[in-house]
């Protein structure tokens, strides 16, 4: 076999390895919703999302303690760090889950949990997530989804690190626990009757 037509094989070969890596790229997106324990619980049940973790962003403290973020001084915000198979699941299609399981409408609140800390907030990683995102918020303040404006910030991504252990995996640790059955379960519930095309095919 000649040099050339070895050389020419496996060029061909890296070529398609290339492909293949390309296809099972992940990304990542990071949502502020409220707690984080119910925006953890609706994307681990979302089909092509790999992994969610519980998480802070948007401070300016690096790796503050929950304890100091929920004294509002820190300016993180709770969020959930989504990876996610762009193949499977579009980020256009988390924002439409984001959209309709908390209210974007409430200024740093969802229901009974008040701060700076519980704000909705998009946190981009890409100008194209910026983009995405910003026209995704558009389209939904010029629908009849909320009735009020949408206050949701769209800001890029700082300050990003990892909630303590006992924040991670939440609901599905604790589904008996108060604020999982009051909170979340119903969060749960009508996510699952708005997006059943989304759910994972175990569920």
């Amino acid at each position: 076999m000649g040099t050339l037509l070895i050389s020419t094989i496996l060029l061909l070969s890296m070529n398609v390895m290339d492909e293949k890596s390309n296809k099972n790229e992940t990304e990542v997106a990071v949502f502020g919703a409220g707690c984080f324990w119910c925006v953890e619980a609706i994307y681990q049940r979302v089909n092509g999302v790999i992994a969610v973790e519980s998480g802070y962003a948007g401070g300016h403290v690096e790796n503050p303690t929950y304890q100091q973020v929920i004294s509002g001084k820190t300016g993180h915000a709770e969020v959930a760090r989504v990876e996610f198979d762009p193949s499977v699941i579009s980020y256009e299609e988390l924002l439409e889950v984001f959209w309709h399981t908390h209210d974007p409408t409430t200024l740093n609140r969802q229901g009974a949990d008040i701060g700076t800390q519980y704000r909705s907030a998009i946190f981009y990683f890409t100008p194209e997530q910026r983009d995405i995102a910003l026209k995704s918020l558009r389209k939904t303040n010029d629908s009849d989804l909320w009735d009020d404006p949408i206050v949701t910030e769209v800001t890029p991504i700082i300050n990003y690190s990892t909630a303590e252990d006992y924040h991670q995996n939440y609901f599905n640790n604790n589904p008996n626990a108060g604020y999982c059955s009051v909170v979340i379960a119903p969060k749960l519930a009508k996510f699952k009757k708005d997006f059943p095309h989304l759910l994972q095919d175990s569920l």
